[in-house]
């Protein structure tokens, strides 16, 4: 009769420190299978030179940053203004995906708030925001001199993630 009880109480207890854990968690530090494996390849037209296209191996030899972005998204707005601070600093260079978006609505939106991106990429059908596990815009990596994902932030950066995290990340890679 008391391993009646005891059954559901243990599973109780267990269940209670799984949430224990998960409310703990910072969200924006979702673990992603890509970190430390190869940044999926693709090739897209450029946002701002429809004619040209990005792909990822044009950055090999250097380590950057990819930024998932979009007009419609408002933290994406949020967090401009550190991206415009991260492409002053030059300390790597800022490669833009603009995300299930519309080409004119992205070109206004740089306008209007700057440019903090070497180039965009225009991800129209959302395509290459699949390959890399997007969740939701915006997400940022930090990839290295062999076009491997080092770091993936969920969320818009901030100074303090960008002083952190980003800025320490990119210079020990910028040694290795």
């Amino acid at each position: 009769m008391k391993a009646k009880f005891l059954i559901p109480l243990l599973l109780f207890v267990v269940l209670v420190g799984f949430l224990a854990v998960g409310l703990n968690r910072d969200p924006h530090e979702v673990p992603s299978p890509l970190i430390n494996k190869a940044a999926p390849a693709f090739e897209i037209a450029q946002l701002e030179q429809s004619n040209k296209t990005f792909s990822p191996a044009s950055m090999m030899g250097q380590v950057w940053i990819l930024n998932v972005w979009a007009s419609w998204c408002v933290a994406c707005r949020e967090e401009h203004p550190v991206l415009v601070e991260l492409a002053k600093s030059q300390v790597a260079p800022v490669i833009g995906l603009d995300y299930k978006d519309k080409r004119e609505d992205a070109l206004a939106m740089l306008a209007r708030q700057g440019n903090p991106y070497v180039l965009s990429a225009y991800d129209a059908n959302g395509r290459v925001g699949i390959d890399y596990g997007v969740y939701g815009v915006p997400e940022t990596y930090v990839i290295d001199r062999a076009g491997v994902i080092r770091f993936k932030h969920i969320g818009p950066i901030t100074s303090r993630i960008l002083n952190q995290k980003i800025y320490p990340l990119v210079s020990e890679l910028k040694k290795s």
